[in-house]
This record gives C-alpha cells, structure tokens and sequence, in this order.
C-alpha cells in the first residue's frame, strides 16, 4: 500500500504545470496548484496592469481550447511574492487512484463531472485524468493520478473531503446506491440546523460531502482538511496565498475546532474552501 503524500504549490508557468514528476515542482506529490495567471483577470477585479506590476515582467495570455496557458519572465525567486499579492483561486487538487477508469466513472456518472482531459506518461509509469464542472481556466478541477501496478494508498488523516453542491441530495444519494457506491451518512439535517447534507466515499475512500443547494456555477465547493495548530494554519493561508478567514467556530462535542478561509473568485457567492 502506498501513502498519498501531498503539499501545496503556486503554478507560475505553462511549463510548470507540463513538468514531469521529477521537477522540483512534482504534480504528483501536490495536493493542491495556486493558479497565478488565468484570463479572466477582469473578473477578479485584479486590471491587467496592476498584474504586471506584481509580477515586475509582462504577462502574456493565450488560450488553447479550453485550457488557459501562460508566457511569462517571472522568475522563481519572486514567484511566491507574485502569489502573496495575486488574490486568485485554487487551481485543482491532485490525488492518487487504483483505478482510473472506475474512479472517472464514478466521478461522471454519479457527481456529474465531466472528463476535460486524459494524458499517458508511459515513460514515468502514470497516467492523469482531470475531471470537473467546467473548463480548467474558470473551475475548480479534480486532478486523478494513476501509477502503474499501484491498486491501493494510505490516504491518511491529514484529508478530510471534498464538498460538492447538489440540487437533491437525497436524489443523489440513491443515484449512488444504485450505481455500487458507498454511503457513509444518510440524507438529513446538519445537528442544530437545517441544511441538508450526506457523506459519501469514492472506490478508493476519497469522502464527499454533498451539500443541497441551488444551481451554482462551481458544484466543487469545499475541501476539508485537519490540521494541528488551526491558527497558525489560517495565518498561512492568508499570508502565503492571500485567502480570507470567512468564519470560525467551536464543537466542543466533538473535540474540534474548524474554520473556513477562502480565496475569492467571485466576491459575492463563488468561494474555495479550506
């Protein structure tokens, strides 16, 4: 059984996010990539000189299809500088998977992820496939890694779940029963209110949360992770990567203390949670 290690990393460059496994920058030890440029500048209420100005270069922005890609002269050393100052999004979360096929079936058949795009990396022994609600420059992208002869990780404790936003829970839920899946907490109120929530698992124990809601443009709403010293986490997150604690509290029930901190990608009801 292998671990599923993972860090965070800023995405600076096209290049970076191509690099292969033996890159400093290793997608496939990261958890979480920081997009640094995308083209939508506008929508962040971030003007296009003002990045310039972050980044001391000029950044230049093409598209490609549907995936953003980026020609820059930042250099390394101010990269996370540039991020510090660059109020943006995550990216995508990578993990790791025994079996892709039945992983990307399960995300598009019983989430409603799409599949946006599939790469082999024979020479490196793993294959990627990046699967989510819409185009990778505008979403929040799931990043699922295969490597060759592996059938199981130690997913740990440090992960907690992702949430993903849905219409009908209970409608969902037993869309996932009826597909094999796994539910570990029934359809019903949150303690002490009213939102309907349940929990799933994915085939390798990756857990969901599925939160009932309205229609939203990003369904891949949350991600939930443990911590040892929250404080010193949340000033992390909002020194290194510029996000906004959005609220704080105490369940003292269940031993624990959670927060949520954001970066903003649209102010008013678009957020990435940690």
């Amino acid at each position: 059984m292998a671990t599923a290690a993972a860090s965070f990393r800023p995405l600076t460059t096209a290049a970076a996010r191509s690099s292969s496994s033996t890159s400093f920058f290793s997608r496939r030890f990261a958890l979480f990539h920081l997009a640094s440029a995308v083209p939508q500048a506008q929508l962040f209420g971030i003007k296009p000189l003002q990045l310039k100005r972050m980044a001391a270069d000029e950044v230049l922005v093409r598209s490609t299809g549907n995936i953003a890609q980026t020609s820059t002269t930042i250099s390394q050393e101010n990269a996370l500088e540039w991020a510090k100052k660059d109020n943006r999004r995550l990216l995508h979360v990578v993990y790791r998977v025994g079996d892709l096929d039945k992983t990307i079936k399960f995300y598009t058949e019983c989430l409603g992820m799409k599949l946006l795009r599939k790469r082999d990396i024979p020479e490196e022994r793993y294959t990627n496939a990046f699967l989510g609600y819409g185009p990778e420059d505008s979403h929040f992208v799931v990043e699922l890694t295969y490597n060759y002869g592996v059938e199981k990780y130690d997913i740990g404790t440090g992960f907690g779940h992702f949430g993903v936003a849905v219409e009908d829970v209970a409608k969902t839920v037993d869309l996932i029963k009826a597909k094999g899946g796994k539910v570990t907490r029934e359809p019903g109120p949150v303690k002490g209110g009213k939102s309907i929530i349940a929990f799933i698992e994915d085939p390798d124990g990756y857990k969901f949360e599925l939160l009932e809601r309205g229609p939203t443009p990003e369904p891949l709403c949350q991600v939930m992770l443990r911590v040892g010293d929250l404080d010193r986490s949340i000033e992390f997150y909002k020194k290194a990567f510029g996000m906004d604690l959005l609220r704080k509290r105490d369940n003292p029930e269940y031993k624990l203390v959670s927060s949520n901190a954001s970066l903003c990608m649209f102010k008013s009801d678009m957020h990435t949670y940690v």
